[in-house]
């Protein structure tokens, strides 16, 4: 390989990349999130500084199933989320994600710093409930359930488009070479060319397991705010850095 083969190589392995180069278009994404009160002291030390709380220490869970995205292909997601300001605006951090394809999570870690695991998230319907399930290592260690479509949106769906393109951040940690610190830094995005095709609201209950190595109940249950179905496109295009650690 040459110089600039290798520099052209969209990543790792570069005789087989894992990823294409982006931006990537999702369609049809479905989710389920589910947002509750967490406990204040869990919250604050799972979200990094100079990143504060919001108001009301909520947090959410959410399944998120992906049938086409692009360099990525089909697969399923699950994870956590905290409700938090940078410098005063809106903005959702992730906590850990847990997914069942190789592409998303290299890449996923490697350009934007999602904090992405391997796990078997699984979202779907049974009967007359949306119902979220986590397995890691074969065990489960979260579900969720709502009401299936008793509530429409669809006179919202300008307000559920705006809240998919607010400001979201990732920490994103690289180590270096010889065991230091190469990469340490906050990095934002926010969604693009959103399109709503459906939102509905509902009840909701949500039951996290702990576990060691997948720590989702880590940020316990105090109380459901509600829940959240929707059915999106987008495109998720390359960050920013907002902080640098080591400047």
């Amino acid at each position: 390989m040459t110089r600039d083969e290798i520099l052209s190589a969209p990543s790792m392995p570069a005789f087989s990349p894992s990823y294409p180069r982006g931006p990537y278009r999702f369609m049809r994404r479905e989710y389920l999130i589910i947002t509750y009160e967490t406990d204040p002291d869990a919250l604050r030390a799972a979200l990094p500084e100079p990143l504060e709380p919001a108001p009301g220490n909520l947090a959410s869970y959410e399944w998120m199933k992906m049938p086409d995205s692009s360099g990525f292909g089909d697969y399923e997601e699950s994870g956590s989320a905290i409700a938090a300001t940078w410098n005063g605006e809106p903005c959702t951090y992730s906590v850990q994600m847990y997914l069942d394809d190789e592409p998303p999570i290299s890449a996923g870690r490697e350009i934007w710093g999602f904090p992405k695991k391997w796990g078997v998230p699984r979202l779907k319907v049974m009967k007359d409930t949306l119902t979220g399930t986590l397995h890691y290592d074969e065990e489960r260690v979260a579900m969720g359930t709502m009401t299936y479509k008793h509530r429409s949106l669809e006179d919202r769906l300008d307000t559920v488009r705006e809240g998919i393109g607010r400001l979201n951040v990732n920490l994103k940690l690289l180590p270096d070479v010889d065991g230091g610190v190469k990469v340490a830094q906050l990095v934002g995005y926010r969604l693009q060319d959103v399109t709503v095709h459906g939102a509905w609201e509902g009840d909701a209950r949500l039951h996290l397991i702990p576990h060691v190595n997948c720590r989702v109940a880590d940020l316990p249950v105090r109380r459901i705010v509600g829940g959240r179905h929707q059915i999106v496109d987008f495109t998720l295009p390359y960050g920013h850095v907002l902080h640098d650690y080591l400047a």
